[in-house]
């Protein structure tokens, strides 16, 4: 499992970070940013998905491996 975010649709509410802090970090004006390669661990799928639907603008899609 994977996680990306649309930086066109991002509006840097904060909401990915602060609920997997993990997975995604912040650019220098409060954007929200995938950490690594957004490989998502075992243990990280919950907050993942937590993260996608707690983001207001939908920005952040998780995908299988197999659609990576």
């Amino acid at each position: 499992m994977k996680v990306r975010i649309d930086p066109g649709r991002c509006q840097g509410h904060g909401r990915c970070y602060d609920l997997a802090p993990g997975l995604f970090g912040e650019d220098d004006e409060g954007y929200g940013t995938v950490l690594g390669d957004g490989t998502v661990p075992p243990d990280g799928e919950q907050d993942a998905r937590r993260a996608a639907a707690n983001c207001p603008e939908r920005a952040i899609t998780v995908v299988k491996e197999a659609e990576a």
